[in-house]
């Protein structure tokens, strides 16, 4: 009996917990589908028409997919630079002695302690200085900043617990270190990959406040800045926020849903063996 109340009580907990995540969620999705009579009917009308009313205007009167053009470009470069960057520093962390791997990466981790307020100054004046600001490569480099610490600490915990044995075997048929990372060692680690790979995009995909300041151009910013700056006749125009929002998410949700266990494969192997 205890045992029962024991798992109905846990059950309560978690879907107490699930409600109060996707509440949210849900909500904008429902309102993403309502039609404008919807939006504005007292009570709130929980159920949508599925109207594509507001898709409609928020392709064609705010051009969303012109912010999801430029957010794919940072994600996709931002996570691709980082990865590459995080591997090789990674690979060379994890060779190295156990004490003096272990103090860069804790250095590396505290430089990724800084909150944004605090360095957001200085990487304004400096992209300024060098012509950066409202280009691509003015958001991206922070980008990789500030993602490379969570990277290099994935991978290196990853690539630490590779037998060294493997690699040695490589280099004595005659590969090269790089060689060896390639053949050897980048197979084995594919799951921390897949997971620092998507928390690097997802993190990129969604950073609003570096590109609220460094993309003022409209041509250059982004799906959270453009969505920010949605602006109606009268009123705040939720529905296409709503929508726009919806397409944003959208693709992250399929993502994690696709590659769900590699991602948990690849934070609960650093979790353990590390």
């Amino acid at each position: 009996m205890k045992k029962r109340l024991k798992k109905l009580g846990l059950l309560a907990a978690i879907c107490l917990v699930a409600g109060a995540s996707l509440a949210p969620f849900l909500c904008f999705v429902s309102l993403a589908f309502k039609t404008e009579a919807q939006v504005t009917t007292i009570p709130p009308d929980l159920w949508p028409d599925f109207s594509l009313t507001f898709f409609r205007s928020a392709v064609v009167r705010y051009g969303v997919f012109h912010y999801l053009f430029n957010s794919v470009i940072v994600a996709g470069v931002t996570t691709v630079i980082t990865v590459t960057m995080a591997t090789l520093a990674a690979y060379g962390l994890a060779r190295l002695s156990t004490s003096l791997a272990k103090a860069i990466l804790m250095g590396i981790l505290a430089c990724a302690m800084f909150p944004q307020i605090s360095i957001v100054g200085p990487i304004w004046r400096i992209l300024r200085t060098v012509g950066w600001l409202n280009t691509y490569q003015g958001i991206i480099l922070p980008y990789v900043a500030l993602t490379l610490p969570l990277a290099v600490w994935i991978l290196a915990v990853f690539i630490r617990e590779i037998p060294e044995e493997l690699e040695a075997a490589a280099l004595v048929d005659g590969c090269t270190r790089l060689g060896a990372l390639w053949r050897v060692i980048l197979p084995l680690a594919v799951p921390g990959l897949f997971t620092a790979c998507i928390l690097c995009f997802i993190h990129a995909w969604n950073e609003f406040f570096l590109a609220l300041l460094i993309l003022t151009d409209p041509a250059k910013q982004t799906m959270p800045v453009g969505i920010a700056l949605f602006q109606g006749d009268y009123i705040v125009p939720w529905g296409e926020i709503a929508a726009a929002s919806f397409i944003t998410t959208a693709p992250l949700v399929l993502l994690v849903l696709l590659f769900q266990r590699r991602i948990v494969s690849g934070l609960s192997a650093g979790a353990i063996k590390g």
